[in-house]
């Protein structure tokens, strides 16, 4: 059994496509530090976790963040904060004002089973373009990949080729491996 510490329901089950273990959805809100480096913030949090979670089961948390190249990396690990005060439109409008529009999503997931904390990450490459679809949440319709916006995606589409779903295919590898 693994411990997903998260509240999105859309995570785990997303995580249950590739995990060939059972994964059990854990709210639990780990104290997250201000870092620019996802792996810094999962690795605490994991270890964290597994502290506080009761049973001696295994963690998985994960941290994702949107990279723009022209703001070199911002806002990254900051994403939700930034969505929350100034928006995806208004992101959107400062990446037009700049040449560069090309941006990434990151996930990287901290595994911890309580003696150490091995991460995985994975990343889908894309651009930043006026806001389309009605599907995804968070900076999805502005995030375009292939012609297509995550937005305009069906749900299965977007988890085949997500950041989240490639780190989550580094992580089930590397699990059947231990086993």
């Amino acid at each position: 059994m693994i411990q997903f510490v998260t509240s999105n329901e859309g995570k785990v089950r997303e995580a249950r496509e590739y995990l060939p273990e059972t994964v059990r959805q854990v709210n639990y809100d780990y104290t997250e530090i201000q870092s620019d480096d996802l792996e810094a913030i999962v690795t605490r949090g994991a270890r964290e976790a597994y502290r506080e979670i009761e049973g001696d089961e295994p963690v998985l948390v994960d941290d994702t963040g949107l990279f723009i190249d022209a703001f070199e990396g911002f806002p990254g690990p900051y994403s939700a904060y930034v969505d929350d005060t100034l928006g995806i439109e208004r992101v959107q409008k400062l990446v037009e004002r700049e040449e560069n529009h090309r941006a990434a999503f990151r996930t990287v997931l901290g595994y911890c089973d309580g003696k150490t904390v091995e991460t995985f990450e994975g990343s889908l490459r894309g651009r930043i373009v006026p806001p389309r679809g009605d599907g995804g949440f968070g900076y999805d319709p502005i995030f375009e990949h292939d012609g297509r916006t995550l937005a305009e995606l069906s749900t299965e589409e977007k988890n085949a080729i997500s950041h989240r779903a490639r780190a989550l295919a580094a992580f089930a590898d590397w699990l059947a491996v231990q086993k």
